[in-house]
């Protein structure tokens, strides 16, 4: 038998699921810098979430075991429509329960991100309760990197994102979601991405996220972003190179470099691809990276708004 536990304090719920996103930091690197992040913002007292317009309160939720200990997590955090949850690997009771403790407070789940089989179960559960099917919108690959093999290094440099490239870094943002779209096969969605506003641009660059790759004459020719550690663990993403700048070896070079530069402090280091995209799979095995997980986002379909 499984137990819920809510919280809609992210700093509450950071000391109860401590057990599991440590004991794989890895798995648990998104809900680990998505609610530090959170934890942060309220601290300061300010809070993103405020903005978003969803029609419910975000969440995160602690599963517990028959013992009564953490054995999973879920968040419901995501700022773009549907907003989807992301979960840790969970048994399909627990995926029941929780699609069946949604459904009770009138709560519509409009997709399900996260591990396999468990989102899986999440969302079909959803649709079963609410009437509705299920739509496989996007799967995704985590991988880990042990070890890199940095290739060499094209024309131009390295450097971290300043304020004065915000706009830029902001455009590119949402380029990259529309051209990953369009890449494995679906209709771009400029309104879905977790950053999609100037401000969560200029949150990452002062927090020092975002690296450019700046050519010789100055052209800035590539962006990856790199979280802050949590867990020991930094997370590679997002990876765009304007399609005039492709085909010269940049983002392998870049990826590379700062999984290198992870590496050496002493950190783990992972990213996510899209299974659609096998170019950014075969170069990111290519560097080392070895996968860790399959993962797969389904979208519910009721005819009412989620």
């Amino acid at each position: 038998m499984v137990t819920l536990d809510f919280f809609d304090d992210p700093a509450a719920f950071l000391d109860a699921a401590g057990p599991v996103l440590a004991a794989d930091p890895v798995l648990g690197s998104v809900i680990a810098t998505v609610t530090e992040r959170a934890a942060r913002e309220v601290a300061e007292g300010g809070d993103s979430w405020t903005h978003v317009g969803a029609p419910f309160r975000r969440w995160w939720v602690v599963i517990r075991g028959a013992d009564g200990s953490p054995v999973s997590a879920v968040m419901r955090t995501a700022p773009f429509p549907p907003h989807p949850t992301f979960s840790l690997p969970m048994s399909p009771d627990a995926a029941c329960v929780l699609a069946a403790a949604l459904h009770d407070r009138g709560e519509l789940l409009g997709g399900a991100n996260g591990a396999l089989p468990g989102s899986r179960v999440l969302a079909d559960e959803t649709a079963r309760l609410w009437d509705g099917t299920v739509v496989l919108d996007k799967h995704t690959r985590l991988w880990e990197a042990r070890a890199v093999d940095v290739p060499a290094a094209p024309e131009g440099r390295l450097r971290r994102a300043t304020e004065d490239d915000a706009g830029l870094v902001h455009d590119w943002y949402r380029r990259f979601g529309t051209e990953a779209d369009e890449q494995a096969g679906r209709a771009p969605d400029a309104a879905a991405g977790e950053h999609n506003t100037l401000d969560d641009a200029l949150v990452r660059i002062r927090e020092g996220k975002d690296w450019l790759w700046e050519l010789p004459d100055g052209e800035v020719a590539h962006l990856t972003g790199r979280s802050l550690p949590s867990y020991g663990v930094s997370r590679i993403g997002p990876v765009y190179t304007p399609k005039e700048h492709r085909g010269r070896g940049i983002a392998s070079y870049v990826v590379g470099e700062l999984t290198r530069h992870g590496l050496e402090a002493g950190h783990r280091m992972c990213l996510f691809t899209d299974q659609a995209n096998p170019t950014s799979n075969r170069i990111y095995a290519g560097l080392g990276y070895e996968p860790v997980v399959e993962m797969a986002e389904h979208l519910v379909r009721t005819g009412r708004p989620a």
